[in-house]
């Protein structure tokens, strides 16, 4: 069966099909016809102050529902502004529906006007690009879903030209298709695995996004158990187990500290066991961190990054792949790292991250973590806080903290958390980001005004690009560009129709943060702090 609607309503009847229920941008002249076809279906549309913050809000949808966000930007700038953040999501996996207007192929040749060749513009950082010719607006949309959601998830691109836009187009009722990852079966290289398990004496599991993709974790976690395998992951896999598992190893990959303690434990290995493991998030120090020959990969992708070898990789299902090992394994594994380096290793991230007794990042972090309920989620902007907070929060469920790990963009905490606490009303959401970071987003405090959702903003104040200054001295180069001067956040809140209190010691931020919870609208804490007690932090 089929019947026709516009090009509009069906892009917009094929999103809400697939579960989105919200959409962010600015709208333009080219894209009211969409915008009007997505409230229509029950797409609810977020009107932003910057397309850039609306496509992390779409991501912050995605990471609470597991349905695609979308982000919706008129023509020319109106697209370019949002660059960036579709960039994030081709590196950090996220599954997004671009939607923009355009001039039709009949006027495009001869009206320039804001005018750009949008396709080529995306074309390094999206998974594919459509852009919508007469009657193939049904399948357009089908198709970007299934590409945007198919393994490694990625934005995909769909240009509507406004000619087409009220255009009628034929709907086809046909069923979705189900696609099937491949699953590791019995055969030659599952036994070797299996038989380069048995034979080890020091294995070690290093899991990443594509365990949490997948769903991994309690494979994970019985194997772990089991055979008393230590685990390490990426921080995009913190709490693919829980973190105070004594085989939890915690996530890595951007401290110089926590490399120190780790790496040994790879180089060691006789047996690592990659499970969904994308290199993207590690550091240069994690190039060829272990012997090729050691490595075996279960992969989400396929995915050439040069970065590491191995003797054997699948790729398929992540967590049926962890079982077939566990199940493998006939009997339990016995006297593994007979040194204890894992305990060793273990023992001294404990120290290396403890808590410090004076006020300044370590205290705050310390108190988030012990203080925000097992239900809530944080997002982290990039900068120095990202990296010792990641060290210090323990996670006990995958995406309890998000952030850019691969892509590591600034300005993405606070859209991020919007976006998730939106699509997600019951789970408290607090954003951590650096004074620049919010200095840099400070207009997205109104788009949460007009939200009125609860949300808890802790802003790290030092006044200074504190991860750069660290590296200018590192390579001996005078300070220059990495300061600037302070930012009244408890005003600028109570500007943009929040709440804000100056935060100086554990007590008031554990007390602050109850009173933020309990809000209508949103909160942001402002913690002054030296940029001293970054020294030696991480």
């Amino acid at each position: 069966m089929s019947h026709t609607v516009t090009a509009a309503t069906a892009i917009a009847q094929g999103l809400a099909a697939a579960g989105c229920k919200h959409a962010f941008g600015m709208p333009g002249g080219e894209v009211l016809v969409l915008l009007d076809a997505l409230e229509n279906e029950g797409v609810a549309f977020t009107l932003c102050k910057h397309e850039n913050a609306a496509g992390f809000m779409a991501e912050g949808t995605w990471q609470a529902t597991g349905t695609p966000g979308i982000l919706l930007t008129t023509i020319g700038p109106g697209l370019a502004n949002g660059l960036n953040s579709i960039a994030n999501a081709f590196q950090e996996q996220v599954p997004l529906i671009v939607l923009s207007g355009c001039i039709g192929p009949s006027q495009a040749e001869g009206f320039t006007h804001q005018v750009i060749d949008q396709s080529a513009l995306l074309a390094p950082i999206t998974k594919a690009r459509f852009q919508v010719a007469k009657g193939t607006a049904a399948q357009v949309v089908a198709k970007a879903l299934s590409i945007a959601r198919a393994d490694p998830p990625g934005p995909v691109h769909i240009d509507l030209p406004d000619t087409l836009a009220l255009d009628p187009t034929l709907l086809l009722d046909m069923p979705a298709t189900i696609t099937e990852k491949p699953v590791l079966g019995q055969g030659a290289f599952l036994e070797q695995a299996i038989a380069r398990l048995k034979n080890a004496e020091r294995p070690i599991i290093l899991a990443g996004i594509g365990a949490v993709l997948h769903g991994a974790g309690p494979d994970i976690l019985a194997l772990s158990e089991t055979h008393n395998i230590p685990v390490l992951t990426t921080y995009k896999a913190k709490g693919i187990i829980p973190e105070d598992h004594p085989n939890c190893l915690g996530g890595h990959g951007l401290s110089p500290l926590s490399d120190k303690t780790v790496l040994p434990l790879l180089a060691a290995s006789d047996c690592v066991i990659l499970l969904g493991y994308d290199p993207i998030e590690m550091r240069a120090d994690w190039l060829r961190p272990w012997a090729a020959d050691v490595a075996m990969e279960f992969c989400h992708a396929q995915v050439e990054h040069g970065m590491h070898g191995s003797a054997l990789r699948f790729v398929g299902d992540v967590a049926a792949a962890t079982r077939a090992l566990g199940n493998g394994l006939q009997e339990p594994l016995s006297g593994l790292w007979p040194d204890e380096m894992p305990q060793m290793a273990r023992e001294a991230l404990t120290t290396h991250f403890a808590p410090r007794p004076d006020w300044g990042p370590h205290a705050v972090f310390a108190t988030l973590d012990s203080e925000l309920p097992d239900t809530a989620v944080v997002t982290v902007d990039s900068g120095a806080h990202r990296i010792l907070i990641s060290q210090m929060w323990h996670s006990n469920r995958p995406s309890q903290i998000l952030q850019s790990t691969a892509f590591c963009t600034m300005g993405i905490a606070v859209p991020l958390a919007m976006g998730y606490r939106l699509a997600a009303p019951d789970t408290p959401v607090v954003a951590v980001v650096g004074d620049a970071g919010l200095d840099m987003t400070a207009g997205d405090l109104a788009t949460l005004r007009d939200m009125n959702i609860p949300l808890t903003i802790v802003v790290l104040v030092d006044n200074a690009l504190t991860l750069i200054g660290r590296k200018q001295t590192a390579m001996q180069l005078r300070e220059a560009g990495v300061t600037f001067g302070s930012t009244d956040f408890v005003a600028l809140a109570q500007a943009y129709g929040g709440y804000g209190e100056w935060v100086s010691e554990s007590t008031q931020l554990k007390e602050a943060l109850i009173r933020a919870e309990n809000r209508t609208g949103f909160t942001i804490l402002a913690c002054k702090i030296d940029k001293i007690g970054y020294h030696g932090a991480f």
